[in-house]
């Protein structure tokens, strides 16, 4: 059976999305997203003092201005250097989300997510063996591509204690039942690999001798659609999905969960939790 794969149309501004061939329906929340890339310097007294995205020339204004609005805004906790406050520097990753409003072919656009950095080489877990999972024979013949969002628990030795699929997005629609069979088929498949990873374990720092360490991983299943472009888009493009649930986690601090986005890390990367500036205000309108 044809399945709905969702296209996302940017002609200057986003348009709208095109879902495919009408045979049925679906309540199901469409959004769109990219990640945004840069860096940002933060004062001793955690304000910002200057931020600065990747090839802006890319970017929707839309974006851009969003970016613009909030960012000279936001404060961190303060970074210390032997007890003192300093100015630092760090990456930055912003998740941008567009929602369809009411009012037909307008949309809302704001931050929804972000992460800052990543703190200094060997002083948070990083990756060892990674080998990908495989991908769900269901999920193949039913031509389903999405994005799921992996915690996992690292033990002192690099071996992961535990794992868990926080968050599924889809990149094509169905029935409800269809989806929710979806979702499980890709995190079956990304935890069962997860089980096997290992990485290797902070060797300095503050974090050098906790007993665990806590990640979150996010792993991309595409299938590239006969004769069409690649499913991954380019920066500045939008990508077009259906989020799903946050499951709760037993075995993780939901105030530690709470306090960072679930999207704001790009495909086969890895955001230790914990770790990075840490952000004190909202990110706040859109």
């Amino acid at each position: 059976m044809k399945r709905l794969l969702l296209l996302l149309l940017l002609c200057g501004s986003l348009a709208g999305t095109a879902l495919a061939d009408g045979t049925r329906s679906t309540t199901a929340p469409v959004e769109a997203s990219m990640l945004v890339t840069g860096t940002i310097v933060v004062a001793p007294d955690g304000s910002v003092s200057s931020y600065a995205v990747d090839h802006p020339e890319k970017l929707p204004s839309a974006v851009v201005s969003v970016i613009g609005k909030n960012a000279p805004r936001w404060t961190f906790k303060p970074v210390l250097l032997d007890g003192k406050p300093v100015t630092a520097k760090a990456s930055m990753n912003l998740r941008i989300v567009a929602t369809p409003m009411q009012q037909k072919g307008s949309y809302t656009v704001a931050i929804r997510g972000a992460s800052f950095g990543q703190g200094v080489p060997g002083e948070s877990i990083s990756k060892d063996v990674r080998t990908p999972p495989r991908y769900p024979v269901g999920a193949i013949l039913d031509r389903v591509s999405g994005t799921v969002y992996l915690v996992v628990k690292v033990g002192r030795q690099g071996q992961v204690e535990d794992v868990a699929a926080e968050q599924v997005n889809l990149r094509v629609l169905g029935r409800p039942f269809e989806m929710a069979r979806w979702r499980k088929e890709l995190a079956e498949a990304s935890v069962a690999a997860g089980r096997k990873w290992t990485f290797h374990p902070p060797v300095t720092g503050e974090h050098a001798n906790d007993p665990y360490w806590i990640a979150r991983i996010p792993i991309a299943f595409n299938i590239r659609p006969m004769g069409g472009p690649s499913p991954r888009p380019s920066y500045g493009q939008w990508q077009s999905y259906v989020p799903g649930p946050r499951a709760l986690i037993p075995w993780l601090d939901e105030k530690q969960l709470a306090a960072s986005a679930v999207d704001a890390v790009p495909a086969g990367g890895i955001e230790p939790l914990g770790s990075g500036m840490q952000l004190t205000s909202g990110l706040k309108g859109s």
